[in-house]
């Protein structure tokens, strides 16, 4: 559980709070449309690295509304005493996601069915590409500043999103241009790995990013003893 922002004013404790739900919100909305098209776009193409991204989409989902539980608490206290249960939920997704991208990589490097090209699917990664780092820097931010690691490590699920939607995206055009197949399971399989590397510090509940002190600008990168990246 992260430790109370000391000396973090109730309302700005409130404000931020606010920030989350909303990010939160955001995040969920956006992923249940990205499942959509992702599934819809895989299944037309026989693609399973897109069939993969929109199942990925939706345990983000699941990992967001364990931190929206959490913050739609109307007191700070109540919402620290989800902390641990709402980093369980996120951990568990982390390592689900992690054996689903191992499984399907390995299917895929042992020769599974050729994908199609897909327009679609290249136009879903590249806005993803987009949409996922701001939305998980300004959680991340909040996250810090307000103290909770469930915050942090939601905006790390949603970094991943980055990472994976890159992947995908060298895949698809890799595979429309080179009829390089093997490319996209190949570095699907790193990710799991770092997928596994980030659902053991949520079950453990580390946070590199210990509350700012008041006064602290959220930008301000020696609020974090890892540095501006907040990946240790």
């Amino acid at each position: 559980m992260a430790a109370v922002p000391l000396g973090l004013p109730s309302a700005r404790r409130d404000t931020l709070a606010r920030r989350v739900r909303l990010l939160v919100a955001a995040t969920i909305s956006y992923n249940l449309i990205e499942a959509g098209v992702a599934l819809t776009a895989g299944a037309a193409a026989s693609s399973t690295a897109l069939i993969g991204f929109g199942l990925d989409s939706l345990i983000e989902v699941s990992s967001a509304a364990a931190v929206a539980w959490q913050f739609s608490a109307a007191d700070h206290e109540t919402r620290q005493a989800r902390e641990h249960t709402a980093l369980r939920v996120i951990a568990a997704s982390f390592f689900a996601l992690a054996a689903y991208i191992t499984i399907d990589a390995g299917r895929a490097l042992l020769g599974g069915n050729d994908a199609q090209p897909s327009t679609v699917g290249i136009v879903l990664a590249a806005v993803s590409l987009a949409v996922m780092p701001v939305l998980s820097a300004a959680q991340r931010r909040a996250g810090r500043e307000l103290g909770s690691v469930s915050a942090v490590s939601d905006s790390k699920q949603t970094l991943l999103c980055t990472y994976l939607s890159g992947v995908l995206l060298l895949g698809l055009v890799a595979n429309s241009a080179l009829g390089w197949s093997w490319a996209d399971p190949v570095a699907a399989l790193v990710i799991a790995a770092v997928a596994v590397k980030e659902g053991r510090e949520a079950w453990r509940g580390d946070s590199c990013c210990p509350p700012a002190p008041a006064g602290t600008p959220a930008s301000d990168n020696t609020a974090c003893s890892c540095g501006p990246d907040c990946t240790c």
